[in-house]
């Protein structure tokens, strides 16, 4: 069921269907090196990792990462939407495609509708951003969302030290 829409991807939740496109996503180079390992090894782990945290992030905050579909051909190329964390204040913008699509706008194209639906559909008054010092690609493209780099923060999932960006002015 898509609830959001631009000129080229369907924005949708992720569903029990999903297992083999979560499997293969979150096994790729640069989701293992930017977002971390989540031990997904299988179509079971897929399976119970989308019930346990895609599935239940809907339920319980009535938001998530949502799966962009091409329009054309009506296959999964990644993810977009946000995340609410124990250790942020607000939910962050996340995303993550497939190494197919990189580079071609598509995950720009989904962020900035993702954006708007958070602050003019959920009215989130704040937007939080983080990503690895090494990731220029995603700095840039939170820069582009009208997010501002505030400073760094640990990192409770992954034990890291990201820039930490936001919505607010400081």
């Amino acid at each position: 069921m898509s609830f959001l829409s631009t000129h080229r991807l369907i924005i949708e939740k992720v569903t029990l269907s999903d297992g083999p496109f979560v499997l293969e996503l979150m096994n790729t180079p640069t989701w293992i090196q930017y977002i971390g390992d989540r031990s997904i090894r299988n179509l079971e782990d897929a399976n119970a990792y989308i019930q346990n945290n895609y599935l239940k992030t809907y339920e319980q905050y009535g938001y998530g990462l949502y799966k962009m579909v091409l329009k054309t051909s009506l296959t999964p190329i990644g993810m977009c939407g946000f995340v609410k964390r124990d250790y942020l204040d607000a939910p962050d913008i996340g995303f993550a495609v497939l190494p197919a699509y990189e580079g071609k706008g598509y995950t720009s194209e989904a962020a900035l509708k993702i954006m708007d639906y958070g602050l003019h559909t959920l009215n989130l008054e704040l937007i939080l951003g983080i990503t690895s010092p090494e990731n220029i690609r995603s700095q840039s493209l939170l820069e582009k969302l009208g997010l501002k780099r505030q400073g760094t923060i640990a990192s409770a999932d992954i034990g890291k030290t990201l820039y930490f960006y936001s919505t607010a002015d400081s």
